[in-house]
């Protein structure tokens, strides 16, 4: 048992509809709490929010859906179901990956089909190494799951158990592109298993090996897409909550948080104020200290992750080429993570991410058109140009970006686009996010597991924090988790089981 809140928890306000705040509704409603959510936007979903773009529905936020039993827990707990509300469509492929070389990989959750066609990309030696990486990641995230990422810490000391000893002996704690390297020579298949380190905020070379269990959600345990987008997700959560008796309040700027003593008494809004007895808050870190009041002392400043830049781009044709997610590598790998995390350039050779949610759902577009998320990973702003040069710099970025996509095979999409929005790291900045970041905080050693930013605050009794700024991390998964985790500190509860598995037509892509 982790420790909990002292005193009343009657009531709690969670500050924030994103996943995170919205998984902490769940929990706490399930354990019988009377919960008001409190969200500036006009609709739930925070980073995972819907842009609408001339008839076309784009998602602002996250476009990659995995571990859904983590939401299904949520649901769970106010008795209801993810998969009564929303229709999750397995991906096949989970990703098709071309690199500079003209190649092409499509990506499986299925074993079989995996190893088919690692062994059509490289040979049967590849093929076999991808089997026992498969393995390995199986055996890493078991290690994980329930003491290091699913779980509330106190101390460093929370981490001696039977699982640190079996992290160990799998390798957890050398390199993740080493480790790897050990199954897989190619390495164009290395950069497969080991680019989700970006979203960790760490180069491969030097990210720890166990953040492979991110590779693990992507290639084994299957990539989803909800009809409707990815904002159906939040969209459900915020249904369920309310049916299950949440107040939840749309509209509405916190502006201060009423103190007495060490314990938060209100949450004071643009229009009202809320008596509680506890407040989760699932802002950026900056933005829920400012309202505590409370800094953490840390012995180092904070390393924040790389940024992005997003082309969201309706366009009157698409390209048969690009599957749901199409992962385009350019030629430079390790030069590209020095550029994103330690020289601060623009990459010279960039490596992107296109989203085509159409590919799954039309319904996101008008007929006859099709919706592009264009990724371009880019360094943050405190050691790339800052949001203000960001200003000068997004409309050729943007051309540059689309002059490249061009040259990689899709032929005519700057005079194909009919409808966009370009966000930039000084769109992130003016959203609250530290960095001009929506990855927030990098795991690095020393910002990861009992390291991180604790998601309690030294000096308020009754306030827990959620979100990717926390515990355990950046990813839809662990924003979830957060949620729960927190909610966990308000009621006392044990950290439950999943509530239920996935049904079966949804397995099939990690069998």
């Amino acid at each position: 048992m982790r420790r909990g809140l002292p005193g009343r928890t009657d009531h709690v306000v969670v500050v924030g509809a994103g996943l995170a705040g919205l998984s902490a509704a769940l929990h706490l409603l399930g354990a019988g709490r009377r919960v008001t959510v409190v969200e500036r936007n006009a609709l739930p979903g925070g980073r995972a929010g819907r842009l609408d773009l001339g008839g076309y529905a784009a998602d602002t936020g996250p476009t990659v859906l995995t571990m859904p039993d983590l939401a299904e827990e949520a649901f769970a707990a106010v008795g209801d179901s993810l998969y009564r509300r929303v229709e999750l469509i397995p991906l096949h492929p989970a990703y098709r990956a071309f690199f500079a070389d003209g190649s092409r990989l499509d990506v499986h959750t299925d074993a079989d089909a995996m190893a088919a066609e690692v062994e059509r990309f490289a040979g049967p030696g590849e093929a076999a190494g991808y089997l026992r990486l498969r393995d390995w990641l199986t055996k890493l995230h078991r290690a994980q799951m329930r003491r290091f990422i699913d779980a509330n810490f106190d101390s460093p000391l929370n981490l001696l158990n039977t699982d640190l000893a079996r992290l160990a002996a799998l390798g957890g704690f050398g390199r993740l592109d080493a480790r790897i390297g050990r199954f897989l020579r190619d390495e164009r298949l290395r950069r497969v298993f080991s680019f989700q380190a970006l979203y960790a905020g760490v180069p491969p070379a030097r990210a720890l090996a166990a953040y492979a269990v991110i590779a693990y959600m992507d290639t084994v345990a299957g990539v989803f897409f909800p009809r409707g987008g990815m904002h159906a997700l939040p969209r459900a959560m915020a249904d369920a909550a309310a049916d299950a008796g949440a107040d939840l309040r749309y509209g509405q700027a916190v502006t201060r948080l009423e103190r007495a003593g060490d314990r938060v008494t209100a949450v004071v809004t643009d229009q009202d104020r809320l008596p509680c007895d506890a407040v989760v808050l699932t802002p950026d870190l900056p933005v829920a200290y400012r309202l505590l009041g409370r800094r953490p002392r840390r012995p180092l400043r904070l390393r924040h992750s790389p940024s992005a830049v997003v082309l969201h781009a309706g366009t009157d044709r698409s390209w048969p080429q690009l599957a749901h997610h199409t992962l385009s590598f350019g030629a430079a790998w390790h030069t590209t993570f020095a550029e994103l995390t330690r020289t601060g350039r623009l990459m010279s050779d960039p490596s992107l991410l296109i989203t085509r949610p159409t590919t799954t759902d039309s319904s996101l577009a008008p007929p006859g058109r099709h919706l592009h998320y264009i990724l371009a990973p880019c360094p943050n702003t405190d050691i790339g140009p800052d949001a203000t040069a960001w200003g000068e710099l997004g409309p050729g970025y943007r051309q540059s970006l689309l002059r490249e996509l061009e040259r990689r095979g899709l032929d005519g999409i700057g005079a194909a686009v009919e409808e966009e929005c370009l966000v930039t790291p000084a769109t992130w900045q003016a959203e609250g996010h530290a960095a001009g970041t929506p990855f927030s905080a990098a795991h690095t050693f020393a910002q990861t597991g009992p390291f991180r930013p604790r998601n309690l605050v030294r000096g308020t009794e009754n306030a827990v924090l959620a979100g990717c700024g926390t515990t355990p991390g950046v990813g839809v998964p662990t924003v979830l988790l957060s949620g729960k985790l927190a909610a966990a500190r308000i009621t006392g509860l044990p950290d439950p089981p999943s509530a239920r598995p996935t049904p079966a037509h949804l397995k099939e892509t990690s069998a």
